[in-house]
């Protein structure tokens, strides 16, 4: 099952919507922002995730930079300018090895058409209002799987260590060669790393 994360302006009622159609009990993955609610889904009801996997994320809340760069993103979308937020941020988004990559540049842009300027502002709405999920860690009973791309910028390598380190038992999976969006970047790595983490 693929979720909807598009039609909510917060991470709490994504993670609602998202649990009204789930199954009973779930293997739950969430990369980035999935990561983020995969957090709330784990606030909201924790005994029905039987296994979690958190791809390129950070259980920290926004800083008041980060939302910062948020408003501006959602300025320049509301204008109609959401090529120019792609263009900027594409490079923090992958590896140096992958930012002349054109048919991955091709298919981020495909990806930002198909959820669109209003879904988009709704996301980074969320995200900017997400809550400090770091108290939650230590509350995790279920296996987790960690990974991050070597290169990630946006929720770095160590942020991965922050989690790993809170969540009794998890395995941590660093993917070299690899920035944010790793299931592009690596997809055989992580589908690999998946495969161990649904069958331990």
């Amino acid at each position: 099952m693929i979720a909807d994360p598009v039609r909510d302006d917060t991470m709490a009622a994504i993670a609602a919507r998202i649990l009204a159609s789930a199954p009973p009990v779930f293997a739950l993955v969430g990369l980035s922002m999935g990561g983020y609610i995969s957090f709330e889904i784990a606030r909201q009801a924790p005994q029905r995730i039987a296994r979690l996997a958190l791809l390129d994320t950070s259980a920290r809340p926004d800083t008041p930079d980060q939302s910062a760069g948020r408003r501006a993103q959602i300025a320049l979308a509301a204008q109609g300018r959401l090529a120019e937020v792609l263009d900027t941020q594409f490079p923090r988004l992958v590896s140096r090895m992958h930012r002349e990559d054109r048919a991955l540049r091709s298919l981020i842009d495909r990806m930002a058409e198909d959820v669109g300027v209003s879904a988009f502002i709704r996301q980074q709405n969320a995200c900017m209002g997400r809550p400090d999920s770091r108290p939650l860690l230590g509350r995790v009973g279920c296996p987790t799987l960690v990974l991050v791309g070597e290169d990630d910028e946006v929720t770095p390598p160590e942020r991965a260590v922050e989690i790993a380190s809170g969540i009794s038992g998890a395995r941590l999976v660093t993917l070299p060669r690899c920035g944010h969006l790793s299931t592009l970047e690596q997809p055989a790595e992580v589908t690999r790393a998946l495969l161990e983490w649904l069958s331990a």
